[in-house]
């Protein structure tokens, strides 16, 4: 994915008009989830996103840890303050459904992790599922309970741990699953959320968005699918911006709406290009690029 001359002109021109359009009443506002500025340090990437207009941020956590170890602790949750960054969500922490030998590292890195969420002012952090071992009926107790002993950890923190489903995974993979888990568990510091690449690329189908009740949705990963490769051997650096692949966003974000959804829409991007582009660059197409959705919602 690289970004044209025509691209780029249209990201800087997005970016300047940004402060005023990022977000409208309704509260759907656009963000950056950490991974898309990854090749950067933490102040780099916070610093370009801001000046590209944008407010809202799904920090990395690894990230804002090294930025404090190096300048203090609270200096992340400063760099936010300083540039008017609201940390929406916070990512991530992998294999807490599944047991595996990863998992006890898991639950030790999820000690800090909820911690420093806390301290960047954000109150939810997302635990995607990756697991793939097979897996069958009887291991869902224990996921279960892995999940309730997590989302207790999170409890002091004021942190909602939200179940990823990824399209991959063996334990849970789509829509169904992943609320069917969430309600099983049953905490209030465990919430449902939804990834519109593993939701298009993955096994969920559209009808399934009417199971979710309202005001279900904690956060939305907000990006596109590409016609090409095929889902069969996509991977996740096989994404695209907002409006350059098949998947209908503008049907599915109407549907997010209804079911009560008014917050963050955070572009996820794993290509390494894009990874390694300048964060305000990036950030300008991703305004570019997600606000006429938010707008088209606003004038429905």
């Amino acid at each position: 994915m690289t970004l044209s001359a025509t691209a780029g002109a249209l990201a800087a021109t997005m970016g300047a008009m940004a402060p005023a359009r990022a977000a409208d009443s309704s509260g759907l506002i656009a963000c950056m989830h950490g991974i898309t500025s990854s090749e950067f340090d933490f102040r780099t990437a916070m610093e370009g996103w801001a000046r590209a207009g944008i407010k809202a941020v799904e920090p990395d956590l690894p990230k804002a840890r090294q930025w404090e170890e190096a300048n203090g602790k609270g200096s992340a949750r400063k760099v936010l303050d300083d540039l008017g960054l609201t940390a929406y969500s916070s990512t991530n922490q992998l294999s807490l459904e599944e047991t595996s030998e990863q998992r006890t590292r898991a639950i030790e890195d999820l000690k800090w992790k909820v911690e420093m969420a806390e301290s960047l002012g954000a109150d939810r952090m997302v635990i995607p599922s990756a697991a793939n071992q097979q897996h069958s009926l009887a291991d869902y107790d224990q996921v279960y309970e892995n999940l309730r002993e997590a989302a207790e950890i999170a409890k002091p923190h004021n942190v909602a741990l939200m179940v990823e489903f990824t399209r991959a995974s063996r334990l849970i993979g789509n829509v169904r699953t992943s609320l069917n888990v969430v309600r099983a568990v049953n905490h209030p510091n465990l919430k449902f959320m939804i990834d519109l690449y593993h939701f298009w690329a993955g096994t969920s189908k559209f009808e399934d968005l009417d199971l979710i009740n309202p005001g279900e949705i904690h956060h939305v990963h907000f990006q596109d699918t590409p016609a090409m490769p095929p889902f069969e051997v996509a991977e996740q650096k096989d994404r695209a911006y907002p409006g350059e692949g098949i998947a209908p966003l503008q049907r599915i974000l109407d549907k997010l709406v209804e079911k009560g959804y008014n917050r963050a829409l955070s572009m996820e991007l794993f290509d390494m290009e894009v990874r390694r582009t300048d964060p305000f660059e990036v950030a300008s197409k991703a305004l570019a690029t997600i606000t006429p959705y938010i707008e088209a919602v606003r004038r429905a």
